[in-house]
């Protein structure tokens, strides 16, 4: 589990990464509507106020590309919204600071900070705005500023509101949906988040040809340990078990339980060998590590991945990925189990 100022752990991670997807075309709605607005008040404010805004638009285009592959992506995030709040901020200065109703506009980049970051994100990111907002009003026009405050406090306040607005709606937003896509037993994403994270990765592969990796990993003889620990015990050694594979995966890789003691681990980027190797480290971790109540235990493995450079169908992989773990099963338990040979994984050229 990978923290960072930003994100509290790679469930929400994972949720930042969603937001940012659904998000896209709202933001793309609401530039058209400042460009609109913006040629309305070009004969009062000019042309060039666009140019800034083409500006932002096109570091959230590089920013929507790269994201999903980064290991901390929520530093690009972050960077890509104070860099658009910073562009609107000198539109605002250069069109004729706090005198005019443009520096409302601060207030947009905020309504999507609760969406993506934690609190501290939020305070950052509003305690950003609360600066452009003062360098806006004391630098363009300050004897208006010390002669009438509230052409800045009018517009704080605002910010600040709709922060707050933001922060509470998102927080009843995560538990709803956290209670959809979570396993209540182990914390892992389950088959409903699953489905969500294998439409978006099918996606990126028509356009970026990466390959997927897939680990499929079941703790073996599982239920020798429910018949001699108990359902109790059993239950608190699949959460210890959750616990141990997300310490070992990259922040972007990540573990879904598919029901009982299976788990499905989603690496993108993860050639089958890449895959083989995270699987092993796995592995490796459970082996000879006592779990609750002293349980000891270990896995069995099947890994495949989509050919590179051609299209991620996740049922093929599975397919692959799971006649490998029978595979492994079969041998011996306790080891990986590779489909790098299988036919299943014949290349689907990406367009």
């Amino acid at each position: 589990m990978t923290s960072s100022w930003l994100i509290r752990n790679d469930t929400d991670r994972q949720r930042m990464l969603d937001m940012d997807r659904r998000l896209r075309p709202g933001r793309q709605r609401s530039f058209a509507v400042l460009a609109a607005a913006l040629l309305i008040c070009g004969p009062w404010l000019g042309w060039w106020t666009l140019g800034p805004l083409v500006v932002a638009a096109l570091l959230f285009y590089v920013a929507d590309r790269h994201m999903s592959g980064l290991h901390r992506p929520e530093y690009l995030a972050f960077a890509a919204w104070a860099a658009a709040a910073l562009i609107i901020a000198i539109c605002v200065a250069l069109s004729g600071g706090p005198k005019i109703a443009t520096t409302s506009w601060l207030a947009i980049p905020t309504v999507t900070l609760a969406a993506r970051f934690s609190k501290r994100g939020v305070v950052a990111g509003v305690a950003f705005t609360l600066v452009l907002l003062l360098a806006i009003a004391l630098g363009v026009d300050p004897q208006a500023t010390l002669a009438n405050p509230t052409i800045v406090v009018a517009p704080a306040a605002l910010i600040v509101a709709v922060a707050m607005l933001s922060v509470a709606l998102m927080e009843s937003d995560i538990e709803h949906r956290s209670r959809a896509v979570l396993d209540e037993l182990t914390g892992a994403l389950n088959r409903t988040a699953l489905t969500s994270r294998v439409e978006e990765l099918e996606q990126q592969s028509a356009v970026t040809g990466a390959p997927v990796g897939l680990v499929l990993a079941d703790v073996d003889h599982f239920k020798q340990v429910n018949d001699v620990h108990g359902h109790v015990t059993g239950d608190a050694v699949l959460r210890d078990f959750a616990y141990l594979m997300r310490k070992e995966l990259r922040a972007f890789d990540l573990i879904y339980r598919l029901g009982g003691e299976e788990f499905l681990v989603l690496l993108p980027g993860a050639s089958t060998d890449q895959a083989w190797a995270i699987a092993e480290q796995l592995r490796r971790a459970i082996d000879g590590c006592l779990l609750a109540g002293g349980v000891d235990v270990t896995i069995s493995c099947g890994v495949a991945a989509s050919v590179p450079g051609s299209l991620f169908v996740c049922d093929m992989v599975f397919a692959a990925a799971d006649a490998a773990l029978y595979e492994a099963k079969r041998t011996g338990r306790n080891r990986v189990s590779s489909a790098a040979a299988s036919p299943q994984l014949q290349p689907v050229a990406a367009g």
